[in-house]
């Protein structure tokens, strides 16, 4: 582990696996819309949403999948990894008020590239709603050494 509590790169294993769980309120929705600019009347206008197929408003894609980067900043792998690229299906709706449980699954290890892909589910009460993967860069024991090296060489 990194000293922020990070797994770094040497740590992973292939099926490791952690989530992260978020409700969904009205205030992440509002905040979302105008952080984005995505102002949809779906997402904001309940009599314009109730007249959709979605009977009601329903929270951004994006939002829901954002539970994604909260799941690996904060659990796996964690404080200090770099988010590098994220494929992206929406199954479902998310309705306003609903939980989100976001895992993440370590599914490929990129030694060389100091990289590990994560296959990416988030689901409400156990329906899939957001899926795909992710490219991650999480923090190595090995650069770290390397780097202490050359400080230490450059020292002498």
């Amino acid at each position: 582990m990194n000293d922020a509590g990070g797994y770094d790169l040497e740590d992973l294993v292939i099926g490791m696996n952690a989530s992260f769980t978020k409700t969904l309120t009205e205030r992440d929705v509002v905040l979302f819309a105008d952080a984005s600019g995505d102002t949809n009347p779906v997402h904001l206008d309940e009599e314009y949403a109730k007249r959709t197929r979605f009977g009601g408003r329903i929270a951004h894609g994006m939002l829901s999948a954002s539970v994604i980067s909260a799941a690996i900043a904060t659990r796996l792998p964690g404080p200090g990894s770099i988010y590098l690229s994220q494929s992206l299906n929406f199954r479902r709706p998310v309705k306003i008020g609903e939980t989100v449980r976001a895992s993440v699954t370590v599914k490929e290890i990129l030694s060389g590239k100091r990289r590990a892909v994560l296959q990416t589910i988030c689901e409400v009460d156990g329906r899939v709603v957001v899926e795909g993967d992710a490219v991650v860069l999480p923090t190595s024991l090995a650069e770290r050494l390397k780097e202490q090296a050359a400080m230490h060489g450059a020292a002498i």
